[in-house]
């Protein structure tokens, strides 16, 4: 979550928020349609799990595999159905394509979006320029978590890199 106290209405996602907010997987069936029915009984498990509550769209719900109807109807079932925050990822080396999804999705309810960098990007400059434009993106009044997956992204944030991020110091 960004640092400046950027809360979602009645929702309490901010820079002191804490909890379990698991990054949901995104199920298929195995022509790789979205298992749909899955998806509900996923987010019903996370709940009664005791998740305080749930992210949604990022690397683990295989997000890139997915069309960007398919992202906003999940994030639109996901939210509709849930009983806590649901954090969606809208992560898109296109910025426009970040955007509209960030507002559909909190136009939706959402409490908040994951922005992850994309491959490529190797400099802290060129780090720092991508989150620039993502905020610039969703816009900077949305409340963001960052996601650092370094594995599959092979983008390396340094711990010196993600607080200048989280501190919004470009």
């Amino acid at each position: 979550m960004n640092a400046q106290d950027r809360t979602a209405p009645a929702l309490g996602f901010n820079a002191e928020t804490k909890g379990i907010y698991p990054i949901a997987a995104t199920p298929f069936h195995a022509d790789l349609s979205v298992d749909w029915d899955s998806l509900d009984r996923l987010t019903d498990f996370y709940q009664d799990s005791g998740a305080t509550g749930i992210t949604i769209l990022g690397i683990m719900g295989e997000a890139q595999k997915l069309t960007p109807e398919e992202s906003r109807e999940i994030a639109r079932r996901v939210i509709t159905r849930s009983r806590v925050p649901v954090v969606v990822g809208v992560s898109n080396p296109s910025f426009a394509a970040m955007g509209a999804l960030a507002k559909e999705a909190m136009d939706l309810g959402a409490a908040g979006v994951m922005v992850a960098g994309h491959a490529g990007l190797r400099s802290d400059e060129q780090i720092a320029a991508h989150f620039r434009n993502a905020v610039e993106a969703i816009g900077p009044e949305t409340p963001w978590a960052l996601q650092d997956y370094p594995l599959t992204l092979s983008v390396v944030l340094s711990v010196p890199m993600i607080q200048r991020l989280m501190t919004v110091g470009w």
